[in-house]
């Protein structure tokens, strides 16, 4: 019994991660129809949908093979299936954060998606793919003007760089401030549709803000990056000795 709780459960939390709750609602609206067209008998529009229905594994394949793949791909690196590293998560948090900070200071302007439960996919315009362990130099790297794709966010996924280049939504919030930039707006934007943590490093101010829920909390320091961090990887938080920004 507690073995189909835990499926049940790692079910339900890879249909939020993938974002297919819209399809599948469309799929129960579809079923609610098969019902009211027995009941009605509406018999051409109920056997419309009885050959839907008897074909249904084949359009779920077919409609969710993306999300098929990546949701396999995520069980297999699951802490079901593996024992993870607490060690390796706090040298990804203390490179992303010395990252953020070399870039401030540097006075070059950057986003950094740190993604939670909920893919990006559906609402990131992905740009270069990197796939690449996490290091300062790197993001420094790749938000140092000559580079061409220093212009979008990087993405952050299981503890990688996966992707660099990338586009987010505005925020349709008219209650913003005016004096807002693109970065800023974007990175609230992300934040507004899906539960990622996103830090934006202004160049006018050599400053890190970040981006939780919609809200932006400007000028953070060292350890409020990193106590956010922590909690994005469900570690317990360190704080830095004479932390500052």
């Amino acid at each position: 019994m507690m073995l189909v709780w835990v499926v049940v459960y790692r079910l339900l939390i890879l249909i939020r991660r993938t974002g297919t709750i819209q399809m599948l609602s469309g799929l129960g609206i579809l079923a609610i129809g098969y019902l009211l067209s027995i009941w009605l008998e509406l018999f051409t529009f109920n056997w419309l949908l009885e050959k839907f229905f008897s074909n249904l594994f084949l359009i779920v394949v077919v409609l969710f093979q993306a999300e098929i793949r990546r949701a396999l791909a995520h069980i297999g690196s699951s802490p079901f299936f593996s024992d993870g590293s607490s060690v390796q998560e706090t040298h990804v948090i203390e490179e992303i954060a010395k990252g953020l900070l070399m870039t401030a200071q540097k006075g070059f302007g950057g986003l950094v998606v740190v993604e939670r439960d909920i893919l990006v996919d559906y609402h990131v315009e992905f740009g270069t793919e990197i796939d690449a362990k996490v290091t300062a130099e790197l993001l420094v790297s790749i938000f140092q003007p000559a580079s061409p794709i220093h212009d979008g966010a990087v993405i952050i996924r299981n503890g990688r760089v996966f992707s660099a280049g990338c586009f987010l939504p505005l925020s349709k919030n008219p209650a913003l401030d005016k004096n807002l930039g693109t970065r800023h707006r974007s990175a609230i934007g992300l934040t507004e549709e899906t539960d990622a943590l996103v830090f934006v490093v202004s160049e006018e101010t050599r400053s890190v803000g970040m981006v939780n829920g919609g809200v932006l909390t400007p000028n953070v320091d060292t350890n409020d990056i990193r106590r956010a961090l922590y909690d994005v990887f469900g570690l317990k938080f360190r704080p830095a000795s004479g932390g500052g920004a």
